[in-house]
């Protein structure tokens, strides 16, 4: 038996059903599992002083390329639309190999703890060079993340039609054989599982109809959830109109991809009626509002679908077109958005905190996950309000509204991740220097 214990805090945000704020409250972590919430609790275990920290739930990022993290900000891809980026991009991701895509996906996971995330998703699509899934997985369970990746795919190249180059797209038929070997090897459904896998074609512009409806079939077939974007901006939607003869949301409820178990990443451009039925299906909606802000495809309408009763939670979404991969910095912008295009009382700091945690942990269909309750997983995170960012400060609201940023100590699973603002888990020093190397000699090749 494990235990620590959590004292004194300044103010923990349960996020539990009745969304209780406790002060100077303890929460008693025993065998990564919140056992007792209450004052005065007792440990033989570590103990944590509390006392300048507001605690929150673990965060929870909904839609990432962890990959990407070795391509930020790349000349040529700064000021482009989606589609202009993408085309920028590919032919770099075409050098990548298993080497790539194992120290990006570290430095990424990493980069999402420090910003207070405890599980991530991960949507990889392409597979140059004998890069597979299992290369985030690895990378993951290093790190200590709780990670749901997803095998993405793209199958019409340039020569068909479509925005990718021909090297970086499969056979539609080795894309299913590859989803069914990955979830039987790593995919774990039970409760306080720290690897769940699904799957997720990249996209209605890069797989053909037949590999959508086939996807959904194996997934439900498999018991695992689906993913891909969806209605990310006016290119988007021109194109759906264009090659189906309707919007995206049709699409989508045509081929089988509406349901509790879908998320889709960025909506931006969903009209009511596809609010309306993703609300009724319960399809869940990753919200991106940096990458969206830097791609220039617009403010998703985060309010109506939460009025509507869509799921929403928040996703980093990859570091090339973020460039950054802070959750806490996604739920500021996803408040700041809403404020911003319908007025200062659209957006609460509380209710974006709640999108990025319970409300993500939700999105995944992890119920274990998302608020500091007895019974749910020991995931945690203190934020140190005793330094610069909060002085002054005369609500937790500040959180979001001033900061910090970084997280003083994470939890995964009652495992500490964080100490002290600091990467415990790995050796991250190391990670970068390799990823600095890595990243340099693709520019080299460039």
């Amino acid at each position: 038996m494990t235990e620590t214990l959590i004292r004194n805090a300044h103010t923990i945000l349960t996020m539990d059903d009745g969304g209780a704020e406790l002060t100077g409250a303890d929460i008693l972590l025993r065998d990564g599992v919140i056992a007792q919430i209450g004052t005065g609790l007792h440990t033989t275990g570590e103990v944590i002083d509390a006392a300048t920290c507001v605690v929150t739930p673990g965060l929870v990022n909904t839609h990432h390329h962890l990959y990407q993290t070795l391509t930020r900000a790349v000349p040529g891809g700064q000021d482009a639309l989606l589609f202009g980026w993408l085309q920028t991009l590919y032919p770099i991701w075409a050098r990548f190999g298993p080497d790539e895509m194992f120290t990006s996906a570290q430095i990424g996971l990493a980069e999402l703890a420090l910003s207070g995330c405890t599980l991530s998703s991960d949507h990889l699509y392409l597979y140059p060079n004998g890069a597979r899934l299992e290369d985030t997985i690895h990378a993951a369970a290093e790190v200590g993340l709780r990670f749901h990746p997803t095998r993405g795919a793209m199958s019409i190249g340039e020569s068909d039609g479509g925005l990718p180059p021909d090297a970086l797209v499969e056979r539609e038929s080795a894309i299913l054989e590859d989803c069914i070997r990955v979830i039987d090897a790593f995919h774990d459904p039970s409760e306080g599982s720290m690897v769940r896998v699904g799957v997720a074609p990249c996209s209605p512009f890069s797989v053909s109809r037949e590999l959508m409806r086939d996807a959904a079939l194996l997934a439900r077939d498999k018991g695992v959830m689906l993913h891909t974007h969806l209605a990310e901006n006016d290119e988007d939607i021109a194109y759906s109109e264009a090659q189906f003869g309707c919007r995206p949301g049709q699409y989508a409820e045509e081929l089988g991809w509406t349901g509790d178990d879908v998320w889709h990443a960025h909506c931006v451009k969903l009209d009511g009626q596809e609010i309306d039925l993703f609300a009724k299906s319960k399809t869940g909606v990753a919200h991106c509002p940096c990458s969206n802000c830097r791609l220039g495809s617009g403010i998703a309408p985060v309010r109506a679908m939460r009025d509507a009763g869509v799921p929403v939670g928040l996703g980093v979404d990859g570091s090339a077109s973020n460039d950054a991969g802070s959750l806490i910095g996604e739920a500021r912008q996803t408040m700041l958005l809403q404020r911003v295009s319908l007025g200062a009382d659209a957006m609460s700091a509380r209710e974006a905190l709640r999108i990025a945690t319970r409300g993500g942990a939700e999105v995944l269909g992890r119920h274990d996950c998302g608020q500091i309750a007895v019974g749910k997983r020991a995931d945690i995170a203190l934020w140190d309000i005793s330094g610069i960012e909060s002085a002054g400060s005369w609500d937790v609201a500040a959180l979001l509204l001033a900061g910090p940023t970084r997280v003083r100590h994470l939890l995964i699973e009652g495992r500490q991740i964080v100490r002290d603002g600091q990467i415990v888990s790995f050796d991250l020093t190391a990670a970068i220097a390799k990823q600095t190397r890595l990243a340099q000699r693709l520019i080299e090749r460039v």
